[in-house]
């Protein structure tokens, strides 16, 4: 079934191949990390994406195709700024592979679907099929996919959960007489074809020591239940839609910020000029988009990755704390007591801090999860309660209504959240954000404010919230000449 190597190494374009289901757990994710790992070891570069906001399945992503996975959201970026982030990730790439999120057709008040992305980018649809009890009512289902919008190109089917030879035989009869498409994928049941989960879903790439082993199971597994052939035809037949006009100047090139690992320790050039933006990225913060980490090196900031569970706070002029899963690693995150008290330290002295969800527990002065409180930063002084259900999840709109140290009073962001934690003793906490729509903190308040540090649930993407990065590495540059000033001083009359 499987073959095709150089097929599209000649072409100067790239392919596009979208992977979506008619709901939900049909098995997108492992096809997707599959298809990434088979056509990266034939000898294509893949640029993989995930539609919607996500952390977890870029993550499996980015391991397969070796390549950072990248974000389509037309809530949280805009058109033209998506369609061009699209195309300049794809640059020299053989095949762009997007993974969809639930169900073809579903999304927010019927916007922000994945349909809604193939469309706008035309990019050929791959249909995953849960074919369970299934066998006839599968064309039934897959032409009124077909006819539902008749401007998303649905172009194949893969079969997955296949119970045997007689199953797939009927399957494959009953779609390609009927709908008129190819089926390019046969998947047997299989316990092995699975990523590790937890009670919150799927567990994140960097969290596993066993993470490049899993994507090369999958994808030795399903290799031979590709016709990849097929499939590449079906990424390389739609016409490219017309590249946007800005690709044609000059840019900098630079390494991917999201393959993680020791060699990205640094990332950005030296100079006296830059600012110095410290990241916590590790087994329990690493929620970033990578569009946030190059928003602020293009804004002059040279960042410095740190481990919350061995390193001290270097010398930096901003700290960046982003998401994750902080309550899996308490008793790391408490054990580190030098940089608790350097950050907490560093706040007190006026460094600019953002963070995001997980970044927000950290600072607070405990986590309290299974009976038991663990010591955080502590320069928020709320607790932080942890609990099974969601306690926010899903976009967010915010109005910035006080002052605060990066964003101008009167706009708007738009962003994400998903937590299962809450904060307790509110009474005395500032905040800047008044919530629209979502959860946030408390209701219809988010974005807490102490000196330079702002602090929140909503994940923000960079593209679509531009003034982030710029606010953020302004304030930590006004902050490095404002102590500069001072440490002249001080040298002036003998205090140091």
């Amino acid at each position: 079934m499987a073959s095709g190597g150089g097929l599209l190494q000649r072409r100067q374009d790239f392919g596009r191949l979208l992977i979506s289901s008619p709901q939900g757990r049909s098995g997108k994710t492992i096809v997707t990390v599959g298809l990434c790992d088979v056509l990266k070891r034939r000898g294509l570069s893949i640029q993989p994406f995930k539609k919607g906001p996500d952390y977890i399945d870029p993550s499996w992503l980015t391991a397969a195709a070796g390549r950072s996975c990248r974000n389509l959201d037309l809530f949280l970026i805009p058109e033209d700024k998506l369609s061009l982030s699209f195309h300049r990730s794809c640059e020299g790439v053989n095949v762009a592979i997007v993974e969809g999120a639930m169900g073809l057709y579903d999304g927010v008040d019927s916007h922000g679907t994945t349909a809604e992305i193939a469309r706008f980018l035309n990019i050929p649809v791959l249909l995953v099929v849960n074919t369970n009890r299934m066998t006839g009512s599968i064309a039934a289902m897959v032409m009124g996919y077909q006819h539902f919008q008749k401007d998303v190109p649905i172009a194949g089917v893969i079969l997955n959960y296949v119970s045997g030879a007689r199953h797939e035989s009927k399957l494959r009869s009953a779609v390609e007489q009927y709908c008129g498409i190819p089926v390019v994928g046969s998947i047997p049941k299989d316990q092995d074809l699975r990523i590790m989960e937890r009670h919150l879903g799927l567990i994140p790439s960097s969290e596993s020591g066993e993470a490049e082993k899993w994507v090369e199971r999958i994808g030795r597994k399903l290799e031979s239940r590709f016709d990849l052939d097929k499939i590449l035809l079906i990424a390389r037949s739609s016409k490219a839609p017309q590249t946007p006009f800005l690709l044609t100047k000059k840019r900098k090139t630079r390494k991917s910020p999201l393959l993680f690992g020791e060699r990205d320790r640094v990332m950005g050039t030296a100079g006296a000029k830059k600012v110095r933006i410290g990241i916590i990225r590790d087994r329990a913060f690493n929620f970033y988009y990578p569009e946030n980490l190059e928003a602020l090196a293009d804004e002059g900031a040279q960042l410095i990755f740190i481990n919350s569970f061995k390193d001290r706070l270097p010398k930096v002029d901003g700290l960046y704390i982003g998401g994750g899963f902080p309550e899996f690693f308490l008793r790391e995150l408490e054990g580190n007591h030098g940089l608790r008290g350097d950050i907490a330290e560093a706040v007190q002295g006026g460094l600019p801090v953002y963070a995001e969800c997980a970044g927000l527990m950290y600072l607070c002065q405990g986590i309290f999860w299974q009976s038991r409180s663990y010591k955080m930063v502590g320069v928020i002084s709320s607790e932080i309660r942890l609990s099974e259900r969601p306690e926010g999840h899903g976009y967010v709109v915010a109005e910035v209504v006080s002052e605060n140290p990066i964003f101008p009073v009167g706009s708007t962001v738009r962003g994400h959240e998903f937590h299962h934690s809450s904060l307790l003793n509110l009474d005395d906490l500032p905040f800047a954000y008044r919530i629209k729509r979502g959860r946030g903190i408390a209701g219809q308040r988010d974005g807490i404010v102490y000196k330079n540090l702002f602090a929140s649930y909503i994940h923000l993407h960079a593209l679509g919230t531009p003034e982030w990065a710029q606010g953020f590495v302004s304030l930590a540059r006004k902050e490095k000449r404002n102590r500069g000033r001072v440490h002249r001083v001080k040298d002036k009359v003998g205090l140091r």
